[in-house]
């Protein structure tokens, strides 16, 4: 399968989002999965497989933060970019070994949204406020489900690509354990503002991002 055949085959399963006229940043990470996931797809592995490691890995980000206050939120880090990573991953085997299915696509939702859960008990456990992490958590989980709901009642694109989306969600999770991980390096409490700085910023992406998606669908559902 050719970049462009498995672009083709990448948008039909995303509501018709062709990724090869996406941002540079996306277009390449999209890529980037495309050429780990092809050969992985050559050697049999099951896309459910790669799904699952991907969880794992996720669900080691806030054991590593409460094992370690000071290096824990820099391993965070690094697991959450290799999560980030398979989770692109799996989805590239299933369709460059033609195994694409309905059931893997739930699959991976739930594994998404269960380590973005993971994610913010790092933050937690790095200090943030329990409320902010559960708002947080809220607002990114009702973001999918709106999406969700939406297709059930008849919207057939994917409506809006806000700023509230999974990558949006990566990135201020790596980037907010990398300067807490800092932080700690020089003081609890710094590291602690940084983690509830990192939350209130997913906070907003989020809200806004359900604002963009829900003005969409009224329109689409009018």
């Amino acid at each position: 399968m050719t970049w462009d055949e498995y672009a083709t085959a990448w948008s039909a399963l995303h509501g018709g989002f062709d990724p090869r006229r996406a941002s540079f940043l996306v277009r390449g990470w999209l890529r980037l999965a495309f050429v780990l996931g092809r050969p992985l797809g050559r050697l049999g592995v099951p896309p459910t497989a790669v799904t699952v490691v991907g969880l794992l890995i996720c669900a080691c980000v806030p054991l590593v933060v409460l094992a370690d206050r000071t290096a824990g939120p820099l391993a965070g880090a690094a697991l959450v970019l290799l999560a980030g990573v398979a989770d692109s991953v799996d989805g590239a085997v299933a369709v460059t070994s033609g195994r694409a299915s309905r059931i893997g696509h739930l699959y991976d939702s739930v594994a998404d949204r269960l380590g973005e859960a993971a994610w913010l008990a790092a933050f937690w456990a790095a200090g943030a406020f329990g409320w902010l992490v559960v708002v947080a958590g809220a607002l990114s989980w009702l973001h999918e489900y709106v999406r969700a709901r939406a297709s059930v009642a008849g919207m057939r694109e994917i409506g809006a690509v806000t700023v509230g989306e999974r990558p949006s969600r990566v990135s201020v999770a790596l980037v907010g354990l990398l300067f807490t991980g800092a932080g700690a390096l020089i003081t609890t409490e710094l590291a602690a503002g940084t983690a509830t700085l990192a939350m209130v910023v997913w906070v907003l992406l989020a809200g806004y991002g359900l604002c963009q998606l829900l003005a969409v669908v009224r329109r689409a559902l009018a």
